[in-house]
């Protein structure tokens, strides 16, 4: 478990299982959605994201309609179709949890606490801004990775494990004097 929000009646969480990435979203304890990631998870350091982009409104319930999309380092793996509570969680007296779901379980796909046990969770953010997300510290690794000589003969590119310099050399004759 990475995250989980909310419980039995209602709530989400997102978690590895399986080798993959899910996300589910308990619709008050009536409708379980789940999205998982297309491919397994790699090892290695990694930026889990769940993005949830509003497009309209169940008439009915007021329920907010949208697509969810999972993200691993930035690159789509998974998207779906999902509804979402207009209310607050934790009705039921379940809380947030990071790392573990303490409280009853968000998906019937996993029995609580299930705690997380493949590395660290440096840190979980929680965005309502409406903005895509950006992760600025990979941003930046990436922009100062991004060395591009004039002469061509190295490139560099950055990974999920930091500045790592491409074993290969393109060599421009032109440019040898």
């Amino acid at each position: 478990m990475l995250f989980a929000q909310g419980g039995i009646g209602g709530g989400h969480s997102l978690y590895i299982a399986d080798g993959r990435l899910h996300y589910v979203y308990n619709w008050l304890g009536d409708a379980i959605q789940k999205i998982s990631s297309n491919d397994t998870v790699p090892a290695g350091r990694h930026a889990f994201i769940a993005e949830f982009a509003r497009d309209g409104e169940d008439t009915e319930t007021k329920s907010a309609l949208g697509t969810l999309t999972l993200y691993i380092d930035m690159k789509k793996v998974g998207e779906g179709r999902i509804k979402t509570q207009p209310g607050f969680f934790s009705l039921t007296g379940d809380g947030l949890c990071v790392g573990r779901d303490s409280g009853s379980p968000v998906s019937p796909d996993y029995s609580a606490p299930f705690a997380f046990t493949g590395g660290t969770i440096d840190r979980v953010v929680i965005d309502v801004g409406g903005e895509h997300y950006v992760d600025h510290e990979k941003e930046v690794a990436a922009w100062m990775c991004d060395v591009n000589l004039r002469a061509g003969a190295v490139h560099h590119h950055h990974d999920s494990d930091g500045c790592k310099a491409v074993a290969s050399f393109r060599v421009n004759p032109s440019i040898w004097r």
